[in-house]
């Protein structure tokens, strides 16, 4: 008979999350994953299976825990373009409060190589769908409430504000001016 497992496979999963997304896919070892998550190769792998997929159920959690919290932000009460504007500076103080400046997992991930096998690809699709369709929803609220111009299609505007949305993602890992990164938020905010 073999021994009971004695640790949480969530507990693992969260710091093998914390490692992907400080290094990146490529660049994690074994036992970096090991070190993180207090088990040894064998337990890693018996419990996982392999490094890409305990990535892939790192990515299951980011977007279960930290994209999830993101939607529902959205969905809190206010004007449309206070919450879209309250998002994007939301992440502007959580990157710059990161020392390790990681930004955001599925963006990375959509970087690496390590981003375009196995479920990744469709994990990190989902988590950009996710947040395009809530965008999208809150677009349509305010052009029918006219506090957005209703003269471009709704999918449009939430596509391009999402596209500056990343696009921030990727700056506030760079730089420490938190005012370019703010004319980057009243720039999309002015476009919607």
């Amino acid at each position: 008979m073999g021994r009971p497992r004695e640790f949480s496979d969530e507990a693992a999963v969260e710091a093998a999350m914390k490692v992907f997304w400080e290094k990146g896919y490529e660049a994690t070892t074994t036992q970096d994953l090991c070190a993180a998550t207090g088990l040894g190769r064998g337990s890693l792998y018996n419990a996982f299976g392999s490094k890409h997929h305990l990535y892939e159920q790192a990515l299951r959690h980011y977007a279960a825990t930290r994209a999830e919290a993101q939607l529902q932000s959205l969905a809190e009460p206010g004007s449309v373009k206070d919450r879209l504007r309250d998002l994007m500076i939301g992440v502007i103080d959580a990157d710059m409060e990161d020392p390790g400046r990681r930004g955001c997992l599925a963006l990375n991930a959509a970087g690496e190589a390590g981003g375009r096998t196995g479920a990744v690809p469709g994990l990190v699709r989902r988590q950009f769908d996710d947040l395009e369709q809530a965008i999208h929803r809150l677009v349509l609220v305010g052009q029918a409430a006219g506090e957005l111009p209703a003269g471009r299609p709704a999918l449009q505007v939430a596509r391009a504000f999402q596209s500056a949305y990343y696009g921030l993602r990727v700056l506030a890992k760079v730089t420490d001016d938190r005012d370019a990164l703010l004319d980057v938020v009243e720039g999309a905010v002015a476009l919607l």
